[in-house]
């Protein structure tokens, strides 16, 4: 490790920011260069579909910290520029223009791009995807009170962009293949309740709906069904999920598979190499090891963490749970743990209350919670997953004991 005097991170959203920040925590005193394509300092991504999306958050609310930072803890940020090439053979980064960078140690949090739309039209003035600030910039101005917005997709993303847009008097159709929203993220349970509070809320829902194309002949004017159905917007937002960034590690012959693969400290399989973030793809000790990609702050933070380690040589983080949130409404959905392969569900609260968490169990093992308004089912559940304990499911069900008290008796 004494070696690594240089070290370059490619992709300066929050992954990037954090490894930069946390290898001069770290007492990393080697050159950092930070290059990012946009023309901003790292910032947060989550707020953009909520409060900066609604104008209750400006640009410097979002950086994680002041752009002169960066300069005073001499970290090269470099903005506006992007990555083009890497040569394993010779450790060195070439930029647009030409410029080759040297390094030591190479870090990809290169992040993800929002999938497009397969359909003719897409690329119609009106026609948005949401990952960036210059996403909601451009798409902001249009969102006027009695503007049609159409979401295609009923992800959190999709779900947060059309609440934004009720409370501030747009109109809102929601057109989701699936019959359900949510549909790859929660339980029917949890995933009905939403769709109940979006319809409470004026969004109308096509649900099981396939989008044929989008018409106009400049500007958006609707979306057409297979059914043939179509539907006015003067707005479109795509929300199909997005796919890892990987075009620089497939270029130089990493190992790829849903993301940059990973071993458990983030190394890739050029050992000089790291990738960290929702690019990578690495072993998840909570889900027996096996390969995951998040999507996440949480992951993102944590990669940081584990990538400073491994470079500065101290000593590795402790792994949490991972962990979700996301904002809709008055409702904050709080999450720990991943839902897929549960077999039984528990709730704790009332769902009509708006008030409740539903824990996921395989077998008798809890793996996951969904809270609803209920941070301390949240919390609780999140340290019993990260230590490995579990609570009977008729024990986690009582609700007349608070649930510290049953975190605390869990083995």
């Amino acid at each position: 490790m004494n070696e690594i005097k240089r070290v370059i991170i490619i992709g300066a959203g929050q992954a990037g920011g954090e490894t930069a920040q946390r290898l001069r925590q770290g007492g990393f005193q080697g050159d950092i260069t930070l290059i990012g394509e946009e023309p901003y300092a790292p910032y947060q991504r989550p707020p953009l579909s909520k409060k900066y999306l609604a104008g209750e958050l400006g640009m410097d609310r979002l950086l994680l910290r002041p752009a002169n930072v960066y300069a005073e803890e001499n970290i090269a940020l470099l903005t506006s520029l992007k990555a083009v090439w890497i040569d394993r053979a010779s450790k060195k980064v070439r930029v647009e223009g030409g410029r080759e960078l040297p390094y030591d140690a190479l870090v990809l949090a290169t992040g993800s791009k929002p999938r497009k739309l397969p359909l003719a039209g897409a690329d119609l003035a009106g026609v948005f995807t949401l990952r960036t600030a210059a996403d909601i910039d451009a798409m902001k101005p249009r969102f006027v009170k009695g503007a049609k917005l159409v979401v295609i997709g009923a992800g959190y993303i999709g779900l947060e962009a059309a609440a934004v847009a009720r409370q501030l008097g747009l109109e809102v159709t929601v057109v989701e293949t699936a019959v359900r929203p949510l549909a790859r993220v929660t339980s029917p349970e949890v995933a009905g309740f939403f769709l109940d509070e979006h319809t409470r809320q004026g969004v109308r829902f096509v649900l099981g709906g396939q989008p044929a194309l989008i018409k106009g002949s400049e500007h958006v004017t609707a979306v057409g069904l297979t059914d043939g159905t179509e539907i006015p917007a003067d707005i479109v937002l795509a929300g199909i999920g997005v796919n890892p960034e990987v075009t620089l590690a497939q270029h130089c012959g990493l190992n790829v598979e849903n993301g940059v693969v990973t071993d458990a400290s983030c190394r890739t399989s050029d050992p000089s190499i790291f990738a960290i973030g929702d690019c990578a793809a690495r072993p998840i000790s909570f889900f027996d090891n096996r390969l995951v990609r998040l999507e996440s702050v949480h992951n993102a933070i944590e990669g940081a963490k584990i990538v400073a380690a491994a470079i500065t040589g101290g000593k590795p983080p402790v792994l949490e749970a991972p962990w979700f949130w996301s904002d809709q409404y008055d409702l904050k959905l709080q999450i720990a743990g991943l839902f897929n392969g549960y077999d039984h569900i528990v709730f704790r609260g009332v769902i009509a209350d708006r008030a409740f968490a539903a824990f996921y169990y395989h077998g008798e093992k809890l793996i996951a919670v969904d809270a609803v308004n209920k941070p301390a089912e949240y919390l609780g559940a999140k340290m019993l997953i990260q230590t490995g304990r579990t609570l009977p499911r008729d024990v986690i069900a009582d609700e007349t004991r608070p649930m510290k008290e049953l975190v605390a008796s869990a083995k």
